[in-house]
């Protein structure tokens, strides 16, 4: 069993960065890949950004490509997104997720483990 708590979300301004983060519980997130997910009111949820088991390997949604980063320290069970260049339609709850990297990287339908999101609203 694993427990998922997303933090750092908040208002900013348009071109501002935030730093979310992602804490898992148990001994086994480490085994897990992870995702981040967003969903904006009245639209579907949409995979932003996932990093396999070891870090090796990370893919981005074209719409954050070059301005978010996904990276993950295994040994603080904490998986981080950096983004950057913040835009309004980045406006969103941004959820993490654990599972296999080739679900992640598209709906996150099979994932095994969600967090409750935390809200991220960029101002124009």
């Amino acid at each position: 069993q694993v427990q998922l708590v997303e933090s750092g979300g908040g208002l900013v301004q348009t071109g501002d960065s935030l730093t979310l983060s992602c804490v898992g519980s148990g001994r086994t997130f480490s085994m897990y890949d992870m995702g981040w997910f967003r969903q904006a009111p009245g639209e579907e949820r949409e995979s932003v950004a996932c990093i396999t088991w070891s870090g090796g390997s990370t893919i981005y949604a074209d719409s954050v490509k070059g301005r978010f980063t996904i990276s993950r320290d295994n040994a603080k069970n904490t998986v981080y997104l950096q983004m950057n260049n913040l835009k309004p339609e980045d406006t969103a709850v941004y959820y993490c997720a654990a599972g296999d990297y080739a679900d992640l990287r598209y709906s996150g339908t099979r994932a095994d483990y969600w967090g409750k999101g935390t809200l991220v609203t960029v101002s124009s």
